[in-house]
């Protein structure tokens, strides 16, 4: 695997993370999936996975997902143990865009990262 020849040390990991963030976020504004405005907080407040009952998956990215993982990250928090967002991604996005195509090229290899994570906590 590609990722776990970059990956040296534990302490690469957060760093690389913080490069697919980035990578997340640049894609969404470039394909112009970036919202200006901020959902409600009731819509934001979803109890569903994803919010997947009030907001679409990019405003999920965006409004959910990149602010937890940045807190997370400058707060030195623990990664999470798993994540499954690339396969919920793979379901909610159109297949063939360009821009989801890369989308999901970064989500994959963040959870992959996270994977790689975890098996060294277990080391």
């Amino acid at each position: 695997m590609k990722t776990r020849r970059i990956i040296r040390h534990m302490h690469d990991i957060p760093n690389r993370i913080a490069d697919v963030l980035l990578e997340v976020e640049a894609s969404l504004r470039v394909h112009g999936k970036w919202d200006d405005d901020k959902p409600n907080q009731k819509d934001l407040s979803s109890t569903f996975p994803f919010c997947m009952d009030t907001l679409k998956f990019e405003q999920w990215l965006q409004w959910i997902f990149l602010p937890r993982m940045k807190d997370t990250l400058e707060q030195t928090k623990p990664l999470p143990a798993q994540s499954a967002i690339f396969e919920y991604a793979e379901e909610c996005l159109h297949k063939g865009d360009p821009s989801t195509n890369t989308l999901l090229k970064q989500l994959k290899t963040f959870d992959e990262l996270i994977s790689i994570q975890a098996g060294l906590l277990r080391h």
